[in-house]
């Protein structure tokens, strides 16, 4: 691992979470509720986790030390601004003092956006872009069930503006959940192509944060141990979803690579996947990430080789003796046989994408200030190109 450029200048951005992982962490819930000064809480969720009988062991944990809880449990995949102000509006009647996130990145975004407004006025429509929300949030426990989006410990909230079905996010120092309860347990009956798709995504997060132009010695020690997690364990944990250490490797990965991610962004794979979970092409975001970051990775890798270069290293490729050119070619090909393992999809055609789509998602896509800092400068033509060649 290298990215040190002695005249490089930085800023990274303080993390401010009570970050508490391991085995069991779920059950100090109560004692992280009393730490905050709170009996009351408003937990957000989706019916999944009610399922898979997540929700019941936090109400137990609350109940037991008597805290009063108020579920709100309608979140859905991307969830959009009018279910974020109806639960808004849920919060400010129980007047409850701590916002609860219990799921996969849509809960703890969606749990994010309800606090933001519980402290600032208007719409979350009105924060849309980076820096604009004024006012501390009410504390937010995000606690993730998924290892991928790291929103547990992300500056950003994502959801859909409904009134043009296009995926927006809000992003500020004030948005960062107050503490993250990072469980590897709740992980443990993840199904196969939820693990492969979020394990995907956590990979995108460490590989084009450790390779884009924005990227400093911070960032890039914690993205570049994050790709090693996930090249050692990922296979495991969706083969093997049992797999304990493969589980608590995975989530650790999407914690770590979510941190590293806050201050420099990523890339052109992150750029594609939010208008292609827009609109009523809505293709699931740890999908769209892993059936295009191969190809994106191959564009990028002759704009920056030796970046690539530390990027098969940490996924355990013995490129020593190799040119860096067919050693950054390594890193894509392991990526490729990876997401061949656990069985992403070959194309997005199969999840609705239609090339009649494509012009509006590149249109949105070259808006984001992922292509800014994308390692190798790129056109509307070729970006078009890198989309097609993910039908």
């Amino acid at each position: 691992m290298n990215r040190l450029n002695p005249e490089q200048t930085f800023n990274f951005l303080p993390v401010p979470t009570d970050i508490h992982f391991g085995y069991g962490v779920l059950n100090t819930l109560p004692e992280r509720i009393r730490s905050l000064g709170a009996r009351r809480v408003f937990l957000i969720t989706d019916k999944g986790i009610g399922a898979a009988g997540i929700l019941q062991k936090a109400l137990d944990l609350l109940s037991s030390a008597q805290i009063a809880c108020e579920v709100y449990d309608d979140v859905k995949p991307d969830s959009g601004s009018k279910l974020i102000a109806e639960a808004a509006e849920r919060l400010r009647k129980c007047k409850a003092e701590v916002v609860i996130g219990i799921g996969g990145g849509s809960s703890l975004d969606t749990a994010k956006a309800v606090a933001t407004l519980a402290t600032n006025p208007g719409t979350i429509l009105d924060y849309v872009g980076l820096h604009k929300v004024k006012n501390p949030l009410s504390p937010v426990i995000a606690i993730p069930t998924t290892a991928g989006t790291g929103s547990e410990v992300s500056l950003w909230s994502v959801f859909t503006n409904d009134d043009n079905g296009l995926k927006v996010a809000v992003g500020s120092v004030h948005v960062f959940p107050t503490i993250a309860l990072c469980d590897p347990e709740l992980t443990l009956e993840l199904p196969p192509l939820i693990t492969a798709a979020t394990g995907m995504d956590a990979l995108a997060h460490g590989i084009e944060c450790y390779t884009n132009n924005a990227c400093q010695p911070v960032s890039a020690a914690l993205a570049w141990n994050a790709i090693q997690l996930i090249g050692k364990h990922l296979r495991n944990a969706v083969l093997s979803g049992a797999n304990r250490e493969s589980r608590y490797a995975m989530l650790l990965a999407s914690t770590m690579a979510g941190i590293a991610m806050n201050p420099t962004r990523l890339g052109l794979a992150h750029a594609l996947a939010m208008p292609l979970g827009s609109w009523d092409v809505r293709i699931p975001h740890g999908i769209a990430i892993a059936v295009t970051l191969p190809k994106v990775m191959k564009f990028n890798q002759v704009a920056a080789p030796e970046r690539f270069v530390a990027v098969a290293r940490a996924l355990g490729q013995p490129v020593a003796q190799m040119s860096p050119a067919d050693a950054a070619e390594c890193a894509v090909a392991t990526v490729e046989h990876l997401a061949s393992d656990i069985h992403i999809p070959r194309g997005l055609r199969e999840y609705g994408l239609r090339a009649s789509d494509i012009p509006k998602v590149i249109d949105e896509a070259m808006k984001s200030g992922n292509v800014v800092v994308n390692p190798r400068a790129t056109s509307k033509e070729q970006l078009t190109a890198l989309l097609e060649e993910s039908l």
